[in-house]
């Protein structure tokens, strides 16, 4: 008798989960509560499909601190894995400079649009505009479709992959929270992750360098530093060195209500080698000049420093050269979790086994974003999500195997 699987996300995890199940033989039928499946990855492709990162395992798995059951997934499907996976699709990959893994295309459209040849190959039914309603009294799970009808289904296996709150446009708003709580499941509350921070800026920093970037900076928060070109934006500060903290810094704010980061404006030179530059000021020449002259600084960089000491900048360069690679800012809050890349929380690694099955409810197994974990940005995000959906497929595939009967307990 074939083994019947509901998928219940079409987003990575989810697709990668009913390819898995459907290659083992299995009937698969994925819902979506959108028009159409693979949103998020389409939105992830927008400025390039970054799938995963290319460094030696241990580094790699690092990325996922203590989510031990993560990281197992990561090291069962890793990297190389996931490259040989989209090779297949016909999407040859690349490293770029920063060791971030491309599909050679750079987009992610061809690569869902042959994913999804394949899974119509492999007799993948896609359900979409059915969004997940909850369970019945007897377990099965109930949808409401798009012209108001309810559906109650039952499969051998189900597999969530809902995703957590950070791009409700796309689908992943987080509408599962409550009644996996209801059902006795331990969710810790969804946080922005990889988000901007928002600083209050002046109405003329604001109006002036809003979308314009501080290049080549070191931004440090709690003794951790990143260096890259951080974006200003009317709220505060985004993109590359601003994500990597956005975590302590959105901790140390819910600990202590305040964070300060520093911002290194040049962070290639010693204190010593810029006060050294800063040593022969020409007569009557402005400290914009003085700064732009000895030190190339771009106007948001000498815009930051006024905007950080109310326009009091110190003209002795010893104390100047002090400032410069530490501007202090003050940090009030991270962007909101629909404005943020990934988030954290989620259902505890605790609810679920080593198969990511749901420990309350066997048959039903958890992938993705829904888990509470969180990495970096850099391809470390897309490579989980692929791994945990890979991960709970077969662990799936496991169970069943091991003659467990649907919806029946351990």
């Amino acid at each position: 008798m074939t083994t019947t699987a509901t998928i219940i996300g079409g987003g990575p995890a989810g697709l990668i989960a009913a390819e898995t199940l459907a290659d083992a033989g299995c009937a698969v039928t994925v819902y979506e509560h959108m028009p159409s499946v693979g949103r998020k990855l389409l939105l992830a492709g927008r400025s390039g499909l970054n799938l995963t990162h290319h460094e030696p395992l241990a580094d790699l798995l690092d990325r996922y601190g203590e989510a031990d059951v993560v990281r197992d997934a990561v090291r069962a499907f890793d990297t190389a894995a996931l490259r040989a996976w989209a090779e297949g699709l016909g999407e040859g990959t690349f490293v770029g400079s920063s060791g971030r893994v491309f599909p050679r295309s750079m987009r992610a459209t061809p690569l869902l649009r042959a994913w999804l040849a394949r899974l119509s190959e492999l007799g993948v039914q896609l359900a979409t505009r059915h969004r997940w309603a909850g369970w019945t009294d007897g377990g099965s799970c109930r949808f409401v479709r798009a012209d108001a009808a309810v559906l109650e289904t039952a499969a051998d296996i189900t597999v969530f992959a809902l995703g957590g709150a950070s791009w409700p446009r796309v689908g992943s708003d987080g509408g599962w929270v409550q009644p996996f709580r209801q059902a006795g499941v331990l969710v810790h509350e969804l946080r922005p992750a990889n988000c901007g921070v928002h600083i209050t800026w002046s109405d003329t920093f604001r109006d002036r360098f809003a979308g314009t970037p501080l290049k080549n900076v070191a931004l440090r928060a709690l003794h951790t530093e990143v260096r890259g070109d951080a974006m200003v934006t009317t709220t505060g500060l985004e993109s590359g060195p601003v994500y990597p903290l956005s975590a302590l810094v959105r901790d140390e704010l819910q600990r202590a209500g305040t964070c300060t980061i520093h911002v290194d404006l040049r962070p290639d030179l010693t204190s010593t080698a810029i006060a050294a530059r800063l040593a022969h000021r020409r007569p009557k020449e402005s400290l914009s000049t003085w700064l732009r002259r000895t030190l190339a600084l771009q106007p948001a960089a000498i815009g930051l420093l006024r905007e950080a000491t109310g326009n009091s900048l110190p003209d002795e360069p010893t104390r100047l050269a002090e400032l410069l690679g530490a501007v202090p800012l003050t940090v009030h809050a991270v962007a909101p979790i629909d404005r943020a890349i990934s988030s954290a929380g989620g259902i505890a690694l605790t609810e679920i086994d080593e198969r990511f099955m749901l420990r309350r409810r066997p048959g039903t197994f958890v992938a993705g974003e829904m888990l509470d974990w969180e990495a970096p940005t850099g391809g470390y995000l897309l490579q989980a999500t692929f791994a945990t959906g890979v991960a709970a497929a077969r662990g799936a595939l496991a169970w069943v195997t091991a003659g467990r009967p649907p919806g029946g307990n351990e």
